[in-house]
């Protein structure tokens, strides 16, 4: 459904371009003085095959170190130096590491990195992508070859070469959000020499999943490369839940091998599939007492003591899933004699989901009480539109005794989105949500169910239908943007990285008018100038490896998740305790600050990087309520501190490993409060504010320890094994309590937290290769059939994991 929007067009994002391109390049001086090349880097360009040396600055198609574990460089124009020599905490998940470890979405492959966690979607949380990183949901902070990936939607990798994971406070690189990192994925791109690869994998579940890489220089200046999917399957130890997807990613490049080139792609992928909401928690808030005879207990989803584990509460007849990804891109890149790189990437996108799920709600207590499971639901449309054109250029310098290795970039970006829901009727009553199930067939439509037994079939009578354009949110921004980077080396020992950024963001958003969504749409407008920077001192020892100590920030508007992700700073009209609408005026920006010492080391020829931080995170400007007027403050607190450990690439020539290790406790130090309506010590009515339920406790979705590693071994030239161990520690969903306040006296009756156990994963990988052009691979995830629960919702539900799943993939090359 097309989504009109009474603001935002796109204008002069071209011209703003073109228009800084001399301020840009005038700072680079004409010729570049050559530079020693760390040896990590020049391992990188030989396997690339395709640099060219042009005044001391090689130039390459692309940063990754294809078939290795392990990546020396970042893909984008502003990383102003290797990995080893950048004061931040950067994980790169390389095509090698994607495919031994099966990882075919975007959830999948962050799974191997360790204090990432993937929070779970609801009515208000759309369904998609949602990482948690160092505590912070990370939704909109997802990008595409450096441009923002707003949209929630199910990302998928046949098209990916590697998936850059920066942690800590990063806006200062790609604008607002990234409060404690970003994720940048790196597209397939045409290469020079001549391709082709397809892999045909099923396994058990029903699992079909064919890919195809083909890639085509025409001649030596045009080169062709396609990407295909085809993906089909249900999920193992799930009953009905099933997904399929097709994608293709064709991309033409002229200039395939010279100084000038031009890249024009198209990305498409269209999935379908019927959801799985996964598993009540056992009780609430509101019965605990009764049930447990505890005022604070911890409650995990409901065991398989109570429920088959396969069981399934959702309906066939009803469910459904179905979204729409397209993304055209033009890329210009040229570099010239004096080795000063200059980029221009413009993108357009489309993203349309829409989908109607069961959640099996539990906040009227029917699962303890009654041994039943209410089915509500819950739907979405949304569609989400952008267009962003940036402009950078890069290259290296003197200054005296200095050496500069710069970065600038201008960009234009503009986005709107909106969303509604789906309804029972052409009155627009709404679809179930929560309601009382003594018994399995309660209500109307099977609206209720067995927790023991529940039948996924039971027949759905009634009507669906699409909300009018009335019922939707909308919100549109846009964003200009000017940044610089620079690392500074002081003789061969010091090195200093600077880097700033300004953001000038303009928000509109409407709220959905009330049913029957007659009126006139009430707009909200705001303008935020922000700016955002980073800052680090490294010491190298040696040439191989470096200590350092950086700083970073991080910027969130209101509105900035664009209705597309769960927000608690929003932009669309919000009332206060005394119904008076609260003014976009006294909204703020949340604010974080990023600091952290570590060292990084290539080790072993270069061949292993091993890394190591100690870090902390603090969130400031966080919203809250007033306790006094019921509008909004800004006192909110959150700080999450920790050490991670990280290793990627060989032990020796046939061993390769990949992972690492968090310890990341946290605290929401403050959450401000919460008001609680009762009698006063005269016996009339008042209303007293207390701290809310999560004040003091950890944060939603970040496990104090983590852990993975995955290793792959080439026996033979011909046989290769591998393997892999997951481990997340316990995750809490969320906090809440059931309060009172009588006759002047304040008291907590229960507070009820929600979790999932902590868990391990093992999985196994056998290679073998046939010969120049046949392979054939066996890999069993969740090896042991580990009943483990990977999501973690506030409130209602847990996601739980796919059970053993073995598959088998024939792999051709030519």
């Amino acid at each position: 459904m097309a989504i009109t929007s009474q603001r935002g067009l796109v204008q002069g994002s071209s011209t703003l371009a073109i228009g800084c391109l001399g301020l840009l390049t005038s700072v680079f001086p004409t010729v570049a003085q050559a530079t020693d090349q760390p040896a990590a880097q020049q391992r990188v360009e030989q396997q690339a095959g395709a640099g060219q040396n042009l005044g001391g600055v090689t130039v390459t198609d692309t940063a990754i170190d294809e078939g290795s574990y392990k990546t020396d460089t970042l893909s984008s124009n502003k990383a102003t130096a290797p990995l080893v020599d950048t004061p931040k905490s950067i994980t790169v998940i390389s095509r090698q590491v994607l495919d031994d470890t099966n990882a075919s979405t975007l959830s999948e492959a962050l799974r191997t990195v360790p204090g990432i966690t993937m929070g779970a979607g609801e009515g208000g949380t759309p369904l998609g992508d949602r990482p948690f990183i160092r505590g912070s949901d990370s939704s909109n902070s997802i990008y595409l070859d450096g441009v923002r990936d707003l949209a929630s939607t199910t990302r998928e990798t046949f098209d990916i070469d590697a998936i850059e994971i920066t942690k800590g406070s990063d806006s200062v690189t790609n604008g607002s959000g990234n409060a404690a990192g970003s994720i940048n994925m790196v597209s397939k791109t045409p290469q020079n020499h001549r391709f082709v690869n397809v892999d045909a994998g099923f396994g058990n579940s029903a699992y079909k999943r064919v890919t195809a890489d083909v890639n085509l220089p025409l001649s030596d200046f045009v080169g062709l490369r396609v990407a295909g999917l085809y993906h089909d399957q249900g999920v193992a130890g799930r009953d009905a839940t099933w997904a399929k997807r097709w994608g293709i990613a064709p991309s033409i490049k002229f200039g395939l091998t010279g100084p000038t080139s031009l890249t024009l792609d198209w990305y498409h992928l269209h999935s379908t599939g019927l959801p799985d909401q996964g598993i009540p928690y056992y009780t609430t808030a509101a019965n605990q007492l009764a049930t447990m005879g505890s005022n604070f207990v911890e409650t995990a989803p409901v065991g398989t003591n109570l429920r088959p584990r396969n069981a399934f509460y959702g309906l066939i007849d009803r469910d459904f899933q179905t979204s729409n990804t397209d993304a055209i891109t033009a890329r210009f890149e040229h570099t010239t004699d004096g080795g000063v790189k200059i980029r221009n990437t413009a993108r357009y996108n489309n993203t349309t989901q829409e989908y109607l799920w069961t959640q099996p709600d539990d906040s009227k207590g029917n699962v303890a009480t009654y041994g039943t499971v209410g089915r509500r639901a819950l739907s979405r449309y949304a569609s989400q539109t952008g267009y962003v054109d940036q402009l950078d250029a890069s290259g290296k310098f003197r200054t005296g005794g200095l050496e500069h290795s710069l970065a600038g970039s201008v960009e234009y970006s503009w986005q709107k989105s909106g969303y509604g829901a789906f309804y029972a009727n052409s009155a627009y009553t709404v679809l179930p949500l929560s309601i009382s199930c003594p018994t399995p067939t309660s209500g109307t439509n099977y609206n209720c169910t067995s927790l023991a037994n529940p039948n996924p079939n039971d027949p759905y009578v009634g009507t669906i239908v699409r909300g009018p354009a009335n019922s939707m949110t909308l919100a549109n921004s846009s964003t200009t943007s000017a940044s610089i980077f620079d690392t500074i080396s002081i003789g061969e020992h010091w090195k200093i990285n600077l880097g700033g950024r300004y953001d000038h963001y303009v928000t509109n958003a409407s709220a959905a008018l009330a049913a029957p969504f007659n009126g006139t749409r009430t707009w909200q407008n705001r303008t935020d100038d922000l700016f955002t920077y980073q800052a680090g001192l490294l010491y190298k020892p040696v040439k191989n490896g470096t200590f350092y100590v950086s700083t970073g920030t991080s910027a969130i508007p209101p509105g900035s998740f664009l209705a597309q992700g769960s927000e608690d700073n929003s932009l669309t009209a919000n009332n206060n305790t005394s119904g008076t609408l609260i003014s976009v005026n006294d909204l703020k920006v949340q604010k974080t600050t990023s600091y952290e010492v570590g060292t990084k080391w290539n080790l072993l020829h270069d061949n292993l990087l091993l890394t190591f931080d100690v870090f902390q995170t603090r969130t400031t400007n966080a919203r809250t309520t007033d306790p006094t007027t019921g509008g909004v403050l800004y006192v909110g607190t959150k700080r999450v501190r920790g050490i991670e450990l990280g290793f990627s690439g060989n032990v020796t020539a046939n061993w390769s490993i990949f992972g690492g290790y968090t310890f990341m406790p946290s605290k929401i130090a403050s959450a401000g409060t919460v008001a609680t309506i009762g009698t006063n010590a005269a016996g009339q009515p008042a209303t007293i504010y207390m701290p809310t339920a999560t004040t003091g406790k950890s944060f939603p979705n970040t496990p104090r320890n983590s852990f993975t590693l995955f290793t792959n071994y080439k026996v033979t030239p011909r046989v290769s094994l591998g393997g892999g161990v997951m481990y997340t520690d316990k995750v809490y969903g969320g906090f809440s309590d059931t309060r009172q306040y009588v006759n002047g006296v304040f008291s907590v009756i229960g507070t009820r937290a929600t979790y999932v156990p902590a868990y391990v994963r093992f999985d196994a990988n056998a290679a073998y290769k046939v010969n120049d052009h046949l392979a054939l691979k066996i890999s069993a995830l969740n090896i042991t059939n580990k009943l483990y629960y990977d999501q973690a919702y506030s409130t209602h539900y847990a996601h739980q994991a796919a059970g053993r799943t073995v598959i088998g993939t024939l792999s051709v090359t030519y």
